[in-house]
Formats: C-alpha cells, sequence, structure tokens
C-alpha cells in the first residue's frame, strides 16, 4: 500500500498539485490513523493534508477518483455464446449432470480457466499483478501504450492462451470461439487500464513536454491559440522566480570581521570576544527603467516582458516602463491599475504597431524621463534596433549608459540579422553592458534572472 501511495502523489504532482516530501510524509500519517476502509473518509484526508487552494481541491478530487478507480472488465459478446445461453436454458432439465458446457476444460492453462469461467474478481487482481510486475507506472508518453500492453498480456500469459486456443480449435470450435471473444475482452481491458495509467502517470511528462516546447518557441510567431499559454509560462516563471530571490537572506557566520562591532557587543566582557560580527554587504533591491518597442515586429515580445517584469513585485523594488514606436510614453500606471490585457490593449491603442523611430523616442526620454535614471538603476532597452533609415541618436543612449549602473539591450533578432539594412544594433551595442538575444520564453527567463540576481 505504501508503493500505491507513493504512485498516487507522483500522480498528483502530475495532475498540478504542488507536493513537498513533508507534505506526503504527514498525509501518510494521516492515512495510518484513518484507514482504508472508507474511501470517502481517505479522499477528505488528502483533500485536507495536500490541497492548498481550491484548485487543487479539484485537481486533487479528480487524480484520487481515477486512480482508485478500476476499469470494468469487459465480458465476451459472442453471439455464438448468447445463442448458446439461451439454448442452455430452455433444455436444462435435459442436460446431464456432468456435461456442463460452461465448465473449463481441466487441459487449459490458468488465464484459459480464469476467462472461461468469467471470474471477474480473479481477471482484475491478475491483471492489477500484471500491470505492477510490468512496471505500468512509468509510463510517460501515448507512444508507450502498445508496448506496456504487450507487458501485461505477457505477464497474464498470452502465449499460453495462444497455445491453448489452437488446440481448443481442434477439439472443441465452439468452445474456442467462447474463448477467443473472452481474449478480445481482455485485450480492451488492457487497453483501459494502460489508457488510465497514461493518464495518472504521463501528464506531468506531457505537461513538462508542451511546456519545454512552448519554451523554445518564437514569441513574435506565436499562433492565436498559443498566447494564452505562453502568458501562463510566463506567470510561471514570475512565480518561481519570487519564490527564488524574494525569500529573506540569513545572516551568515563567515566573511571579514567587523572588528570595531565585536568590541562594542563585548564590552560588558572586558572586549573579550564571546559575540562575533561580521562585516556585511549591503545590497539594493533592483531598480529597473524599461524602454519596449511597440511597433508590429517587436509589440509581442513585449508584451510578454512587461508581463513579467510587473509580476516581480517582491523582488523588483521599482519598475518604471516606456512603451514607444513612433514616440515614446510612460506607461507604468496603465500597467498597475489595469488587468494586462486591459493595459497592453490600451498601450498598443497610444503607441503600438507603428514604425520605429528609435531616435525620436530617445529624444522623448532624454527630455522628460532621464531623471528617473540614476547609478542604482537598470536600465533595459527590448527591441529590434531597427531605425527605418533615421538618425539613431545613439549619443543619448551613451548618456543613459552613464548615468545608470547598467545597459541592457534584449533584441529578439537572431544576431546574424544585427547590422543588416537598417539595424543600427552594433552602434547602440557599444554603449551597452549587456547584448543579448531575446527571442523566446527560455531566453527572457534567462535575461531577467541574470538582472535579478546581479543585486544578490
Amino acid at each position: 500500500m505504501r508503493e500505491n501511495l507513493h504512485r498516487f502523489f507522483r500522480a498528483a504532482r502530475g495532475a498540478g498539485v504542488r507536493l513537498s516530501p513533508a507534505e506526503s510524509i504527514d498525509a501518510m500519517r494521516a492515512v495510518s490513523k484513518i484507514g482504508f476502509a472508507d474511501r470517502a473518509i481517505l479522499r477528505d484526508t488528502f483533500l485536507l493534508t495536500l490541497a492548498k487552494s481550491e484548485e487543487e481541491k479539484q485537481a486533487l478530487g479528480n487524480c484520487f477518483d481515477l486512480f482508485f478507480s478500476q476499469p470494468e472488465p469487459k465480458e465476451e459478446t459472442a453471439p455464438e455464446d448468447a445463442a448458446e445461453s439461451r439454448n442452455t436454458e430452455s433444455s436444462g432439465s435435459e442436460a446431464e449432470p456432468g456435461n456442463d458446457t460452461g465448465a473449463p476444460s481441466p487441459e487449459l492453462g490458468d488465464l484459459a480457466q480464469m476467462l472461461m469461467s468469467r471470474d471477474r474478481n480473479a481477471i482484475a487482481a491478475a491483471m492489477a499483478a500484471a500491470a505492477n510486475a510490468a512496471s505500468l507506472s512509468d509510463i510517460r508518453y501515448f507512444t508507450q501504450r502498445g508496448i506496456f500492453s504487450t507487458r501485461i498480456l505477457e505477464q497474464l500469459g498470452i502465449e499460453r492462451l495462444r497455445d491453448d486456443l489452437d488446440a481448443l480449435t481442434a477439439a472443441n470450435p465452439a468452445e474456442a470461439e467462447r474463448l477467443a471473444a473472452a481474449l478480445e475482452a481482455l485485450r480492451e481491458n488492457v487497453r483501459d487500464v494502460v489508457n488510465q495509467a497514461l493518464l495518472l502517470y504521463g501528464r506531468e511528462e506531457a505537461e513538462n513536454l508542451r511546456h519545454e516546447i512552448l519554451r523554445n518557441a518564437p514569441l513574435a510567431r506565436l499562433e492565436r491559440r498559443q498566447v494564452e499559454q505562453m502568458k501562463a509560462l510566463i506567470r510561471a516563471i514570475a512565480r518561481r522566480l519570487r519564490e527564488r530571490y524574494s525569500k529573506p537572506r540569513k545572516r551568515q557566520r563567515r566573511g571579514h570581521l567587523d572588528l570595531r562591532r565585536t568590541l562594542r557587543r563585548n564590552a560588558a566582557w572586558g572586549s573579550v570576544p564571546f559575540l562575533i560580527s561580521w562585516k556585511r554587504r549591503h545590497r539594493d533591491r533592483p531598480k529597473i527603467v524599461a524602454l519596449c518597442d511597440v511597433s508590429g515586429s517587436v509589440a509581442q515580445v513585449s508584451d510578454f516582458f512587461l508581463l513579467l517584469i510587473h509580476s516581480l513585485h517582491e523582488v523588483v523594488d521599482d519598475v518604471r516602463s516606456f512603451a514607444f514606436s513612433g514616440h515614446l510614453i510612460e506607461v507604468s500606471d496603465i500597467l498597475d491599475k489595469k488587468t494586462h490585457e486591459e493595459a497592453m490593449s490600451e498601450i498598443m491603442s497610444k503607441v503600438g504597431f507603428g514604425s520605429s523611430d528609435y531616435g525620436g523616442s530617445l529624444v522623448d526620454f532624454e527630455k522628460d524621463f532621464i531623471n528617473t535614471v540614476t547609478p542604482k538603476t537598470t536600465v533595459i532597452v527590448l527591441g529590434d534596433a531597427r531605425t527605418n533609415n533615421l538618425d539613431p541618436r545613439a549619443d543619448i543612449l551613451r548618456t543613459i549608459s552613464e548615468r545608470s549602473k547598467r545597459l541592457v539591450w534584449l533584441n529578439p533578432e537572431g544576431r546574424m540579422a544585427w547590422g543588416w539594412g537598417d539595424s543600427e544594433m552594433p552602434r547602440y551595442a557599444t554603449f551597452c553592458s549587456v547584448v543579448r538575444q531575446c527571442a523566446t520564453a527560455k531566453q527572457l527567463e534567462r535575461a531577467v534572472t541574470d538582472i535579478v540576481a546581479a543585486y544578490q
């Protein structure tokens, strides 16, 4: 039963329930108290000890119902069998006591006798044992269904059953037809068990595979159906970053000795150093100024970038966001006061989908917002640096670089395209601390992680 509980915990994680080892231990302790006799009480116990939100309760309840339910064994449905049963009922008094045609032949194997006797409990128990022997809980992908079905049938004794079926075909064709129909029903039962296991244990791997594909998909070329999936992925990335970098730092018992503080703390004992003080490095929380190109070629990437940055309130101390195409405006209040979808709709209606004018937008920033850049500020520019052959005003970018702590440029285009056509990326890169390609969610996560980690 402990192995079954471990499999259930793994299936629950695949269903989206976050379980730590400590929570799993607590659940097992609770189960040891209430037992397995009452299925409803067992279900409520798991919901109370493992679920931490209404969504997790729903997911865990569905997972429990699927895990502890067994597919109903199917019975053979051969037409000859139905006719034979009707003839048997009509002539029951004429049948001799020793000629029960429904009894299994003694020379048949265990599986054949089990199928011929229609012992549903024995069949279900044998299938469960065969599934465990075949390590069915290791199934991960739908392409493995045939492999595990074959393994389970081999564990049940399908080879002996085939021999029995050949022998019975020669000796008693009617009984052979019954056994063939029972074998087909057995195959359907095995397929149902494998499909159920795939739902339980393959969900997490399928979700991970889908996320990995999505993480490496070009943000600028997502299909409409993938946009919402990408937003959910970006929010999950933001949650991981918050959990990683917003935790309070523990005081470390190492580093450089702070002699003055140590003597001051131990003055009551004649400055004998019973209490040691270490020099601590002051770390500022990140202050970010983001300049996002929302012209037609980069708008969707900027959408996801702003969603990620403004989801890091616990990590980033201050975020000032600006959007531009032909001209530049501040959008921080819009993003803070409205939902992301409403905010982006308003931003795009004001400055979105126009032709890029990096020089004019940098002039707007220098004129009205240059004071937002301080020696503690990290400035992030997200854009393809394509100026439509207008003045790039790289001198203003140099001023921003000199006033800021770091200047990071994230370009959705591939590096091979930088400097070709109207791209001014090589000229802008001269004044940047970091220049990175940022075309996928994976690259975006890595870039933002490096920015936040630099303040730790």
